[in-house]
């Protein structure tokens, strides 16, 4: 593994250490697996994170940044770590990645559809079962992100992250 790291260049150690960091309120995924980080700029050891929040009023955005910095403090090389959080481009669940999408199943979370139109109907199957015979019980789920759904086939329920597509 280290003979793998001195290959690598700062931009990529970078990128490593975020891969590290989790949302605080899905722990199994990464930010940049749900596509938050917009852009990694590297001056110097003088490193700023442009990323997106997932929502704009999301009351996890501070530790999140507090993450990023933590994580990419760590990196060999870097002297400095700034975060901003930057709302062009809009968050998209398509930004988040095939390995995302099977760490939010993981965690018990039904991944939102891929290329979804705003106000169309959107199918979702049971992440513990993968049965589409599933109802929703309340598009409120415990984060503006998510409902919650029953899953008729294996009896469970769970949580489902509403997809969010580009309105432009």
């Amino acid at each position: 593994m280290e003979a793998v790291l001195q290959s690598m260049n700062l931009k990529e150690k970078i990128l490593l250490a975020l891969k590290e960091v989790k949302d605080p309120e899905i722990s199994s995924v990464s930010i940049l697996d749900l596509g938050m980080v917009e852009e990694v700029q590297e001056i110097e050891g003088s490193v700023i994170i442009k990323a997106l929040p997932t929502f704009a009023g999301c009351p996890a955005l501070h530790i999140i940044e507090r993450d990023i910095k933590k994580a990419v403090s760590k990196v060999e090389d870097v002297k400095e770590v700034k975060v901003d959080f930057v709302f062009s481009p809009t968050w998209t669940t398509d930004r988040i990645t095939e390995e995302g999408k099977s760490q939010l199943k993981e965690f018990g979370i039904a991944p939102p559809p891929a290329n979804h139109v705003m106000g169309e109907p959107w199918s979702i199957d049971c992440p513990y079962c993968g049965s589409s015979y599933v109802t929703m019980e309340n598009i409120f789920g415990p984060t503006a992100c998510r409902s919650i759904l029953y899953c008729k086939s294996c009896k469970n329920p769970f949580e489902a992250m509403k997809p969010v597509a580009d309105m432009n």
